[in-house]
């Protein structure tokens, strides 16, 4: 993938870490009361993000190999703009999902719901949490959590083509969410506040639904 490629990522995991905060804000909430000191909060929250993201990770170098194969199969040019067409229209979609338009992704949610109903009494046993390796092990299975922002970017790995490069994309994504996250878990109330406005899911939506719109006009225009 191109660097303005992953950079619209980037800028994807930044504008829908607003919903992250309000789908996730229990759990980081649940953390920071654990946590104590801000000192020890930090440490924890890191560890809880960097076990989410290396799920994300893994989960893109899975779809990346399906992408990959596919290619296979599949005349290359015709496979890569089937893709890229449906990795933006997911974009679309997701810019109303986080304007709060929440049914359009509900049936892309709906398929993850199995795999995490065997993973969240997994959880309970890490609870309460105690140190950064136990965060960590919670921010494993907290990546699985049903998510149609995630399974959006899912679309967007798989399009890449390659396990190596399915990766690359979740952890830029990941990385993007980052700061929302790391934020509501340090400045919970004020911060949720700010991300649960309706005027920021709805700026976030629209720059998120630009770039899906930006990428079909590109589709249009693109030779098969």
């Amino acid at each position: 993938m191109s660097a303005g490629g992953l950079l619209s990522i980037f800028l994807v995991g930044v504008l829908g870490g607003t919903h992250c905060v309000g789908m996730c804000g229990g759990i980081v909430g649940a953390l920071s009361a654990q946590a104590g000191p801000l000192g020890g909060q930090w440490r924890l929250h890191l560890g809880y993000n960097c076990g989410r993201i290396a799920s994300y990770v893994l989960a893109g170098t899975l779809v990346g190999a399906v992408g990959g194969l596919g290619r296979v199969f599949v005349p290359v040019a015709a496979a890569q703009l089937v893709l890229y067409v449906l990795a933006n229209a997911m974009l679309v979609a997701l810019g109303f999902y986080l304007m709060g338009f929440t049914g359009v992704l509900g049936p892309v949610e709906g398929l993850g719901r199995r795999l995490w109903q065997r993973l969240s009494p997994l959880t309970g046993r890490l609870l309460p949490v105690r140190g950064f390796r136990q965060a960590i092990s919670l921010g494993l299975l907290w990546g699985w959590l049903p998510c149609g922002l995630v399974y959006s970017v899912l679309v967007n790995a798989m399009v890449s083509g390659s396990p190596q490069q399915g990766a690359l994309v979740m952890l830029v994504f990941g990385l993007g969410t980052l700061p929302n996250l790391i934020l509501a878990g340090i400045l919970l109330v004020r911060f949720r506040r700010f991300a649960q406005a309706r005027a920021t899911r709805v700026l976030s939506g629209l720059i998120v639904l630009g770039f899906g719109l930006l990428g079909l006009l590109r589709a249009l225009n693109s030779p098969l």
